[in-house]
C-alpha cells in the first residue's frame, strides 16, 4: 500500500475521489493527467483495496474506501509520535553536553 501512496497523483486522484465518486473520464477532466494515464493509477489505487468501483449506468465510477486510508493515517501518526519522541531525546542530549 505504501508503494500506491508513492505517487503524488494518486494522492491527487484519491482527494478528488474524497469530494465523491468519480469516473476515470471525469479525475482527468479535473487533474492534469490524461485518461489513460489515471486508469493506471487507478488500477494500482483498486489492487492495493483504496478503491472500489461502482456501476453507474454505463459508466464505471470509482470510490474511496475509507477504513484502509483511516488504518494508513493511525501508523503514519504513530511513526510521527515516535520520531518526535526521538528528536525531543537527542535535544535533551545536546542541551545537556
Amino acid at each position: 500500500m505504501c508503494n500506491a501512496l508513492g505517487e503524488e497523483t494518486r494522492w491527487s486522484i484519491l482527494t478528488a475521489l474524497g469530494e465523491g465518486d468519480a469516473s476515470a473520464s471525469a479525475l482527468a477532466r479535473r487533474l492534469p493527467v490524461t485518461r489513460q494515464a489515471i486508469a493506471k493509477h487507478l488500477a494500482v489505487l483498486h489492487e492495493v483495496g483504496l478503491v472500489e468501483t461502482v456501476q453507474a449506468g454505463r459508466e464505471v465510477q470509482y470510490r474511496v474506501i475509507g477504513a484502509p486510508l483511516s488504518a494508513m493515517a493511525r501508523r503514519l501518526d504513530a511513526i510521527g509520535t515516535e520520531w518526535d519522541r526521538r528528536l525531543a531525546a537527542i535535544k535533551d542530549i545536546a542541551e545537556n553536553l
